[in-house]
């Protein structure tokens, strides 16, 4: 598989503002997204038929901690409430880190 192919990719499926288990904002975020291009965002987005997926890079900004790439069915977003607040939950699994602390988001 190439760098860019949409099949080696590690991803979660979140519940954002869930009070029980599958009544929130289903999300789905890519956690290796880095080499993705947007045409394969896209196309991974689609696969998942849901209203918005999001894509976890390496920040480009060295005062943020990450970046976030927020796709719908239809274009790329600069930003959405519940795909920041599930991308961040994502994150903070993958880092092992506790939510006491000051996370930076670049989107």
């Amino acid at each position: 598989m190439n760098n860019n192919s949409p099949q080696a990719r590690r991803f979660a499926m979140v519940d954002v503002f869930a009070q029980a288990p599958f009544t929130g904002n289903p999300l789905p975020v890519v956690i290796d997204a880095e080499g993705l291009d947007s045409e394969a965002m896209m196309g991974i987005t689609r696969w998942f038929n849901q209203s918005e997926t999001t894509f976890l890079l390496p920040a480009e900004d060295p005062r943020a901690d990450y970046r976030v790439r927020i796709f719908t069915l239809e274009r790329e977003l600069p930003f959405a409430g519940h795909p920041t607040l599930g991308s961040c939950r994502v994150w903070l699994d993958q880092q092992n880190a506790g939510p006491d602390r000051h996370i930076v988001q670049e989107c």
